[in-house]
């Protein structure tokens, strides 16, 4: 299981080029531990957790799939404007007594005892500018009378051939300029998809970040408490503090220890949602490292609009969108007026009562058809199947329109928070500095009998609400910018 499993990632690879191969060294040294049910602690960064998501989730997986899917499906297209070659045989036994009507008006029962034996060799080719499709083909016919003991034959030596729909719907003009947009989008959704996977990685990551945080605040904070509960015992009994301060402590201290639960049992719930979207067996434990220092890049809106066009799937499903309503106007029009089926097909054939013989001078054949239908009467269908696919047509052609500006407008907005999110980062990470060193003062001073209760009871809030809200600045700004290079193809911060 362990190689096949290793396989499977390096097969991958081909196909998707963004696994790197340290992807793939990572994904080696991770699944022993998961195989086996390893319980060593498991610490990851940010970077070692988003590498995982992206080849062991199942948002990734859906993601190679989907575009597995547009592949083959693209591949399948291609192979409508390719040359099929296709075999057919259709060998039929009758015996039966038929009903025969002779030439004076009467009828006889004749038995019947035969055996038909066929087989055709043909060529096709679809034609995208018309919608026809050219054929050549090659065929013989066996027949077996048991009653006399005969054998007749009937070749075809060679038979080219044109059939075509005038004046009707090209699906092969269409789908030609439809599918590989469409295809585009998919190896466009599946560069996003990977991007969008960081992102969400990144919010179960700081989940645990946060819950982490927040436990080991609440360790301090408890052992913190029975500190200052012992201490106010002691001055208590020595009459320098009275029992409302004492007993606010004692408070103090057995609600920082039912914190230090209730953050405990946060963190294995934040834990087991990242191990779970990472795919990672349930014995493994995980601690994350949140690096709290922040890339000092900042975006441009210009070039991410520019980069946005190029690499992302959206503006080319909406090109999409507005092909295919063009396509299906195409159709309603091609449904309601003129139609005529044009078959033409020459070729050679000859009869014989052997094999060679029937190949022997072989005598030309033509055949010529084209049937024509004209709507007389049909109480305006036609025309209204038209005017719906023209109103359809402008609909969304307005809003493709509307669509594009608020793209534009969304990747404006995401630029502008991205640039001010690092600003917000610098602060939070200053507050809780701050914040910890005015919690130092005043439990210093608290200590000295300099300051009350309720200053320090504010300086320790203030201590940890400053903290949370740098992990909380850092996990946004690690959002934000997964978030920009979904939408530019992974471009905006590496051109």
């Amino acid at each position: 299981m362990f190689w096949h499993a290793i396989c499977n990632i390096i097969s991958e690879r081909e196909t998707f080029p963004k696994m790197k191969l340290k992807d793939i060294i990572l994904f080696i040294v991770l699944l022993p531990s998961v195989s086996f049910a390893v319980t060593d602690t498991l610490r990851l960064t940010l970077d070692e957790a988003i590498e995982i998501a992206q080849s062991r989730s199942s948002d990734a997986k859906v993601a190679r799939h989907t575009f597995l899917a547009a592949e083959w499906s693209y591949k399948f297209h291609k192979a409508n404007y390719l040359p099929t070659l296709t075999f057919t045989s259709g060998p039929s036994l009758n015996r039966v007594i038929s009903k025969i009507t002779q030439p004076d008006g009467t009828s006889l029962f004749v038995e019947q005892n035969q055996l038909s034996t066929n087989a055709t060799l043909s060529l096709t080719q679809n034609v995208p500018f018309t919608g026809g499709q050219l054929f050549l083909k090659s065929s013989l016919l066996r027949q077996d009378e048991f009653a006399n003991g005969s054998v007749a034959y009937n070749s075809q030596p060679v038979i080219i051939g044109y059939q075509q729909t005038l004046f009707g719907y090209n699906s092969l003009k269409w789908d030609k300029r439809i599918e590989p947009v469409r295809y585009d989008a998919a190896k466009k959704s599946y560069d996003e998809s990977m991007e969008l996977i960081a992102s969400r990685t990144v919010s179960f990551f700081f989940n645990v970040a946060q819950a982490q945080s927040v436990y080991e605040i609440a360790m301090y904070n408890s052992a913190s408490a029975d500190t200052l509960s012992r201490y106010a015992r002691g001055r208590y009994n020595i009459g320098t503090i009275t029992e409302n301060e004492m007993l606010q402590l004692e408070l103090n201290r057995i609600t920082a220890e039912t914190n230090v639960l209730d953050a405990r049992n946060l963190l294995d719930d934040a834990v087991q949602s990242l191990r779970s979207y990472l795919a990672l067996d349930n014995d493994i434990i995980i601690e994350v490292e949140a690096d709290t220092k922040t890339p000092a890049c900042k975006a441009d809106a210009e070039k991410a609009i520019r980069l946005a066009y190029e690499h992302n799937p959206t503006p080319m499903e909406y090109k999409i969108a507005a092909l295919s309503s063009h396509s299906n106007l195409a159709q309603a029009k091609a449904a309601s007026g003129l139609k005529a089926d044009l078959y033409i097909q020459f070729g050679l054939s000859q009869t014989a009562r052997n094999l060679h013989d029937s190949y022997r001078s072989p005598l030309d054949q033509q055949y010529v058809s084209i049937g024509l239908t004209l709507p007389i009467l049909d109480w305006g269908r036609g025309k209204g199947r038209v005017r719906i696919a023209e109103s359809n047509v402008n609909l969304v052609e307005t809003q493709v329109e509307q669509a594009y500006k608020d793209f534009e407008n969304n990747i404006i907005k995401m630029v502008r928070q991205f640039n001010l999110q690092a600003h917000r980062v610098e602060s939070a990470e200053k507050t809780a500095s701050l914040a910890q060193r005015r919690y130092e003062v005043a439990r210093h001073l608290y200590l000295q009998g300099k300051s009350t209760i309720l200053d320090l009871n504010t300086a320790t809030q203030e201590k940890d609400y400053a903290r949370r809200s740098h992990i909380n600045a850092i996990a946004t700004f690690w959002e934000l910018y997964y978030g920009l290079r979904s939408l530019t193809g992974g471009k905006i911060f590496t051109e």
